[in-house]
């Protein structure tokens, strides 16, 4: 049994310095693994990046991460990027990483994501050259962690994670208004996600939304927004399926 710790939406900041960490010291009783799903500081500023790294260094278990839209608000996503990783993390952002859990083989492949709604609701790469780039972008976020999910299958990990910012399914959006839906995510992600087979989808992003959620094709998506969770981490447990080929969540 993989047990996957994660949280996202902690907006860290300089008079949070020390809020997580004492829960977060007790990952090893309970987890293999923390997952961060992005909006990780307020304004994506150095200082409030080096508060997380604070919060993350030297933890029990292995840290994997995402960038959230507030991560990149002051343009310094890659610094901010670095400081996290020079903390021990690894920042994911269109590729993928494994981790071995006594053994099993546990692939997690990472993407911001991106926005544009829902299956019959959603944005098209049509008309103005603002527009293209806009859907575009989402679906070059969308094959990224497409692509990093099946390359996880190819390397036979017996348990595969997507990790997001952005939602790929509305389900877990659920309690935030519908208007804003089409900007809390994207459906190419939950497509990437079923193409791929993965066995679970973890994301942030939608304050107000719902923890449970399920894609069409039968993955189980959580989001671990804090605000959604109300704790410091949700721990969610993944059996191992020796096949492989057929994914399965607990």
């Amino acid at each position: 049994m993989i047990r996957v710790a994660a949280v996202g939406d902690i907006h860290l900041s300089p008079d949070s310095r020390g809020l997580l960490r004492p829960a977060w010291e007790t990952l090893g009783d309970c987890a293999d693994m923390l997952l961060l799903a992005g909006d990780l500081t307020r304004h994506g500023t150095l200082e409030e990046a080096e508060v997380v790294a604070a919060e993350i260094k030297g933890l029990p278990v292995p840290v994997v991460a995402v960038l959230g839209n507030h991560d990149y608000h002051s343009d310094l996503q890659d610094d901010v990027t670095g400081v996290l990783e020079r903390a021990g993390a690894t920042v994911l952002e269109g590729g993928s990483t494994v981790l071995d859990v006594d053994g099993t083989k546990v692939g997690i492949a990472g993407t911001k994501g991106f926005c544009g709604g829902f299956a019959g609701r959603s944005a098209g790469e049509f008309g103005e050259p603002e527009m293209k780039a806009f859907v575009r972008y989402s679906r070059r976020c969308a094959a990224d962690l497409a692509r990093s999910l099946l390359e996880l299958r190819d390397q036979r990990c017996e348990v595969r994670i997507a990790l997001t910012h952005f939602s790929p399914v509305p389900d877990t959006l659920a309690g935030e208004p519908p208007e804003i839906y089409p900007f809390l995510g994207s459906y190419l992600l939950a497509e990437a996600i079923d193409e791929s087979e993965a066995d679970l989808a973890v994301h942030g992003h939608a304050h107000l939304g719902t923890e449970h959620g399920m894609t069409a094709g039968g993955v189980k998506v959580r989001n671990v927004a804090q605000p959604v969770i109300g704790h410091a981490f949700a721990v969610y447990h993944l059996p191992v399926d020796l096949r492989i080929d057929v994914p399965a969540v607990g």
